[in-house]
């Protein structure tokens, strides 16, 4: 349990009676402190990837840990977008990390239009709507 975790600190001395708090990442029961984020619980355990890109599948993992950059966002107790290091871990929470999400266009990003242009020349000739005026 929590082997990634300072338990004696040089300035802060040691962690001591804390309260364990238990939660499930992913369906995988963990175990945390009473006050930790729900970030430094994952870490303290040994997880470091939190979502993957939704688009690309690529891993995401936390950035700034100052709740800035939105990369630690998971999924807490059916709420989507909970920016893990900014929400403590309690009793019983169900997290869950990012997963892909089916791409909202048609088609790739490398086969849009770069420019205007290009985008008039690939929809030459095609109605794409009534005019608004």
């Amino acid at each position: 349990m929590m082997t990634n975790r300072i338990l004696d600190h040089p300035v802060l001395g040691k962690l001591e009676n804390q309260k364990t708090v238990t939660f499930t990442f992913d369906g995988v029961p963990y175990k945390g402190f009473e006050g930790d984020t729900i970030a430094s619980a994952l870490l303290a355990n040994g997880i470091r990837q939190l979502r993957v890109h939704e688009e690309t599948g690529a891993p995401r993992a936390i950035y700034c840990n100052i709740g800035h950059c939105f990369e630690c966002r998971v999924t807490v107790n059916q709420a989507q977008g909970v920016r893990a290091c900014m929400t403590s871990v309690e009793e019983n929470m169900t997290v869950e990390s990012g997963k892909l999400q089916a791409a909202p266009f048609e088609s790739a990003p490398e086969e849009w239009p770069r420019t205007y242009a290009e985008f008039e020349q690939k929809n030459k000739g095609k109605k794409v709507g009534v005019p608004h005026v």
